[in-house]
């Protein structure tokens, strides 16, 4: 996979580019991401890339001219399908779906906003999709073009050490992840849940399950509102809820 990555930043993202999960991706070659300045598109003697907005108002717009002709050279370079990706508070927030689909992709083009955002006719031209990774402001794309990357890479057959790993996320299924334990098996008097020493796979299978849509109905009910549960998965979450309450009683 190839990913272009439009910011006026581009050395902001040797955070992803040279460790973890991307780096060693980077370095195996199995992924490629190229930041390009977009300020070397910029307009004059200054390379400006923004100015006031129209109506008046707060702050400064980037403008539309360096974004497009940026957008229209890496295109020459992709496949004509290759999506561009605007990250944005204004987008649809970016779920698992997306992240899965666009892990399947072999190009794409992050297009990281300042400043009071982009003038909506580059948007408009380069055909963009905007996406946000939260209801929340940051003062860039930059940070949230890095979440999306990372969430991608991780879906790339090959990075991952063990290729279970990422297919046991949260959101996999539409559900939060279990609860972890590592030795030793009592820390400052809190010890782990006996079925994990077992060596009954079943029931370790079976205690996941129910931590997991236990999990989801406490933090991110949600979730289990879009979901269809099947008969094991609905009595899984009937026997947590018992447990549940029997703890706060």
């Amino acid at each position: 996979m190839r990913i272009s990555v439009v910011t006026i930043f581009p050395q902001m993202f040797h955070a992803v580019t040279d460790y973890g999960v991307v780096g060693r991706a980077v370095e195996n070659n199995l992924v490629s991401i190229e930041p390009v300045d977009l300020r070397s598109f910029g307009q004059g003697q200054y390379k400006r890339l923004d100015d006031r907005p129209f109506g008046g108002g707060p702050g400064m717009v980037m403008l539309a001219e360096p974004i497009v002709e940026c957008i229209g050279r890496l295109r020459q370079k992709t496949k004509d399908d290759a999506p561009v990706i605007y990250l944005s508070p204004q987008g649809k927030r970016v779920d698992h779906q997306d992240i899965s689909k666009f892990s399947k992709m072999s190009e794409m083009i992050l297009l990281c906003g300042r400043y009071e955002g982009i003038d909506q006719r580059a948007l408009d031209i380069i055909g963009a999709e905007e996406l946000s990774i939260g209801d929340y402001v940051i003062s860039g794309g930059e940070l949230a073009a890095m979440v999306l990357i990372d969430a991608v890479v991780r879906q790339i057959p090959g990075v991952l050490g063990n290729e279970q790993s990422s297919s046991q996320d949260s959101f996999t299924d539409g559900l939060l992840d279990c609860i972890h334990y590592t030795r030793p098996k009592l820390v400052a008097g809190h010890e782990i849940p006996a079925v994990l020493l077992s060596g009954d796979h079943e029931a370790i299978r079976y205690w996941r399950l129910k931590q997991s849509i236990g999990r989801t109905w406490l933090l991110r009910p949600d979730l289990l509102e879009q979901k269809y549960l099947n008969k094991e998965q609905q009595q899984a979450l009937t026997d947590f809820q018992e447990e549940f309450e029997k703890e706060q009683a």
